[in-house]
């Protein structure tokens, strides 16, 4: 589903994507294109994914840690 929205550019900006795209809707599809490419990208270099990652995990993290304390022999 396609939702209408407006979008705040530079002046530079809107020349370049006018030049590669003339047609209105050839513009939305360049952005939109765009945005798919460059949002992943983004999101990978996102200080914080890792700890996003490590607490989605937590539970099991925190089980094979425990599994593998449990080998330890303590004197």
């Amino acid at each position: 589903m396609k939702v209408a929205t407006t979008l705040f550019l530079s002046e530079e900006l809107l020349v370049a994507l006018g030049t590669q795209a003339p047609d209105p809707r050839d513009r939305s599809e360049l952005v939109e294109a765009a945005l798919r490419e460059y949002l992943p990208q983004l999101r990978k270099r996102d200080p914080f994914r890792g700890l996003e990652i490590i607490n989605t995990n937590a539970a099991e993290l925190n089980q094979e840690a425990e599994d593998v304390l449990s080998y330890q022999v303590v004197p």
